[in-house]
């Protein structure tokens, strides 16, 4: 498929459908998880954050500065209905069927999702599938869902992808250039893989390489996110070598770790950076022939011409505060500046810390604290048992896991929601204990249960005992709890 001009009808399909399956595991997660986190009974009600954002500054003024369906309803069962409407969308978007009205729906309900999500949905990449998202709405026809619609992709719609990467990939790069020394110096890769939020299979295999090579990591980390930015504007010999520099970094990075969706949707607006010439040499003939049929057979859209326009000039004027962010010594990662998300700063690993810090619920049956034969309630992904390879969840998330590795660096007071998670466990909650991976007690409760910090590190491997981490006990985090303390009542209503 060659052409004067570039064309991007493989660039759209593949936006589309690799967006569409970011959408399905984001709202699989929120189907697993959002009753036990939000729901009526859950450990952060949504109620109980709608009512202080109306108590606060009125019903109204909430929904247009948290827009969301759940101000009309927030029972369960709209969580739940939410939920399944936009994986069952994004599983339309996944076969090959979307149009404007499709992405918008996805974008809204997820969006809907976000704003009452509290702590749960407070990362970086939430407001980037948002930004993405609202993108992707003009990239196709209002009602034409084919994988070929008669119109061509907005051009204008994919310098605004480039954007959109160029910008995520920059404020990552400057927040670490700003931000720890061990990002300076080199030495970032000797910590990261074992203290990462969620580590993954091989991440311990990263921990152990050579020191040499973890600091050629550092480099390849600047050349990405410090050099090939500038170059996704390029023409077009110097956009696919950008392109391919970016993804190679989210490769990395997905095969390092558990980073939730956040480099596999990365990588949805570095796909821009390649048109169909580029494309026709790596598809299959046969899709490659479809779009060069739908090309031929195209008509412009004077009215997707006029929206794309419209909304260029909307995320232009829109960008003047993040930019201005980006390129201030002040700068700060992962934040909104408006209401629908739809112009963000982003930004990653910041500062890396250098031990890996653990907090694991355990439970016992006994009617004593002394010596009692405590039992560890694992979880989904986070390390507990040394012996236990660490999972790969992503791009899936596990939501408790990744409060808990933010909590390990906190205390209670600013985690009070673990004492209700206690709460619940002390009663066997079928909701909070589904956001472990098994219940230690599962034919009665436990008498008490408590919070242990550990000071968690990756065994060398081909150690005697096989085992893949050491640990060492640091503090009681939570004292041991009844369901019969006194310091509960408020929370169980005693």
């Amino acid at each position: 498929m060659q052409s004067l001009a570039p064309s991007y009808w493989l660039t759209r399909f593949l936006i589309l459908r690799l967006l569409g399956v970011v959408y399905a595991i984001a709202f699989l997660a929120a189907i697993n998880q959002l009753i036990p986190l939000i729901g009526a009974n859950g450990l952060l009600p949504v109620g109980d954050f709608l009512r202080r954002i109306s108590d606060s500054i009125g019903s109204t003024s909430g929904f247009f500065h948290l827009p969301s369906l759940f101000w009309l309803d927030h029972s369960d069962t709209s969580l739940l209905i939410v939920a399944w409407l936009g994986l069952l969308l994004s599983l339309l978007v996944i076969a090959g069927f979307a149009n404007a009205i499709i992405m918008a729906l996805c974008w809204f309900l997820y969006m809907s999702i976000v704003n009452v999500g509290q702590e749960w949905y407070g990362y970086g990449w939430e407001i980037q599938l948002l930004e993405t998202g609202f993108l992707a709405i003009f990239l196709c026809p209002l009602r034409d869902w084919r994988p070929f619609p008669a119109t061509p992709p907005p051009k204008l719609v994919i310098i605004l992808f480039q954007w959109l990467i160029c910008r995520i990939m920059l404020g990552a790069g400057l927040i670490k250039l700003r931000g720890d020394e061990v990002w300076r110096n080199a030495t970032a890769l000797y910590y990261h893989f074992e203290t990462q939020p969620i580590p993954g299979p091989l991440s311990r295999w990263f921990h152990f390489l050579p020191h040499g090579a973890l600091k050629a990591g550092i480099y390849y980390n600047w050349l990405a996110e410090l050099l090939a930015p500038f170059f996704v504007f390029w023409p077009r010999k110097g956009r696919p070598i950008a392109g391919i520099i970016i993804i190679g970094l989210q490769i990395i990075l997905i095969l390092s770790g558990n980073l939730s969706f956040l480099n596999w949707l990365t990588i949805v607006p570095a796909l821009a950076c390649f048109d169909d010439d580029c494309w026709s040499k790596l598809l299959p003939r046969r899709l490659v022939q479809k779009a060069a049929s739908a090309e031929a057979n195209s008509e412009p859209s004077r009215a997707m011409t006029i929206t794309a326009w419209s909304v260029t000039i909307l995320i232009g004027l829109l960008s003047i505060q993040p930019v201005l962010n980006m390129l201030s010594p002040q700068q700060i990662m992962n934040t909104s500046f408006d209401p629908l998300n739809l112009v963000n700063t982003y930004g990653a690993f910041g500062s890396v810390g250098e031990q890996r810090y653990n907090i694991v619920f355990e439970g016992t049956a006994t009617d004593t604290t002394d010596n009692a034969g405590w039992k560890s309630y694992p979880y989904k992904a986070l390390p507990v048992a040394l012996d236990k390879r660490p999972p790969q969840v992503a791009p899936y998330q596990p939501r408790l896991d990744w409060q808990m590795w933010f909590a390990a660096m906190s205390t209670p007071d600013e985690y009070p929601w673990t004492v209700r998670l206690i709460v619940k466990l002390l009663q066997n909650d079928p909701g909070a204990l589904s956001l472990f991976a098994a219940n230690p007690f599962p034919d009665k409760p436990p008498r008490y249960i408590r919070a242990v910090l550990y000071h968690y590190s990756f065994a060398r491997p081909g150690n005697p005992t096989h085992q893949y981490w050491t640990r060492e006990r640091l503090a009681i985090w939570l004292p041991p709890l009844s369901a019969d303390d006194p310091r509960l009542r408020s929370i169980t209503g005693g």
